[in-house]
C-alpha cells in the first residue's frame, strides 16, 4: 500500500510525497528538472517496490507536480534541500538513490553531504552541473544578455509548455557544482545512459563516472535510448541494476 501526504519545507511550503514501507535498503528516486513524481520510472519503482516488498519513497520538490510553491523560484540548492529533508524525515537506514537526470545531481549533493546513509547511486541519464556545463555555456549571447536583464528567459520544450530559466537558477547552480573535484564515493555506482540524448549528451555522463574515486563505479549506454530512458528495455534495466545493489 502506498501512503500519499505533505511534509512541510523549513520554509512552509508542502512538498508531496508516496511512500511505500518495506525491506531495505530502500530506494529514494530524485526526479528530473520540471518534471514529477507520477512519471514513467517512478510509477514503475513503485509497482517494483510493491511486488518486491522494498522500500520505496518519491516526492515533488518544490514548485514541481503536487507540491507547493513556484518553479520559477526553484534553485539546485533550494531542491537538494527538499530532498534532504524528505531524505531524513521520510526514509530509514541506508538508501539507494535513483536519480533521474537533475535528479542525478540532486543524488550527487545528497551523497557527498551524508555518504554513510548511502547504499547506492544508479543515475538515468543523470546531469550534474547542467545548469553550467548544458545550458548556460551554450547560451548565446542574447539568451545570457536576457538573463541578465530581465532576470529570466523562457525556454522553449519540446515536453510541452516553455519554462523558465532564472538568473537565481544559474547563479545558484555555481555554488552547487560537482565536477570540478573528485568525488569520494565508496559505494556502489551505475549509470545509464542513452546514446541518442539530446538533452544531456552521454559523454556527460562519462564526465560523472570519472569525477568519482570510488572503484564500484559502471557506466551503460544504451545506443538506441534517449533522455527518458522510460521503455520497457530500459526499465527492466533500471530495475536490475537496483536490485544487483542489494
Amino acid at each position: 500500500m502506498e501512503d500519499t501526504g505533505t511534509i512541510p519545507a523549513p520554509d512552509g511550503t508542502p512538498l508531496a510525497y508516496r511512500r511505500i514501507a518495506g525491506r531495505g535498503p530502500g530506494v529514494l528516486f530524485l526526479g528530473g528538472f520540471n518534471s514529477d513524481m507520477t512519471g514513467t520510472k517512478a510509477a514503475a519503482l513503485a509497482e517494483w517496490a510493491q511486488r518486491t516488498g522494498r522500500g520505496f519513497c518519491r516526492f515533488d520538490y518544490a514548485g514541481h507536480g503536487a507540491s507547493g510553491g513556484e518553479f520559477a523560484e526553484g534553485t539546485i540548492g533550494r531542491w537538494a534541500a527538499d530532498a534532504t529533508m524528505v531524505l531524513d524525515a521520510l526514509t530509514e537506514g541506508p538508501q539507494i538513490l535513483v536519480g533521474s537526470s537533475m535528479g542525478g545531481w540532486i543524488a550527487a549533493l545528497l551523497a557527498r553531504a551524508g555518504p554513510v546513509r548511502m547504499a547506492g547511486l544508479v543515475g538515468s541519464a543523470a546531469a550534474p552541473d547542467f545548469t553550467e556545463d548544458l545550458m548556460w555555456e551554450n547560451f548565446p549571447a542574447d539568451v545570457r544578455a536576457a538573463i541578465a536583464r530581465d532576470g529570466v528567459w523562457h525556454r522553449p520544450s519540446e515536453y510541452g509548455e516553455d519554462y523558465p530559466i532564472t538568473r537565481a537558477l544559474i547563479e545558484d547552480g555555481k555554488r552547487n557544482l560537482v565536477l570540478r573535484e573528485k568525488l569520494p564515493f565508496a559505494f556502489p555506482m551505475r549509470i545509464l545512459h542513452g546514446m541518442r540524448d539530446m538533452d544531456v549528451p552521454w559523454r556527460h555522463g562519462l564526465r560523472f563516472v570519472e569525477a568519482i574515486e570510488g572503484d564500484d563505479v559502471r557506466l551503460t549506454l544504451v545506443k538506441d535510448g534517449d533522455h527518458r530512458l522510460s521503455r520497457p528495455q530500459d526499465i527492466a534495466l533500471l530495475l536490475r541494476e537496483i536490485e544487483e545493489m542489494g
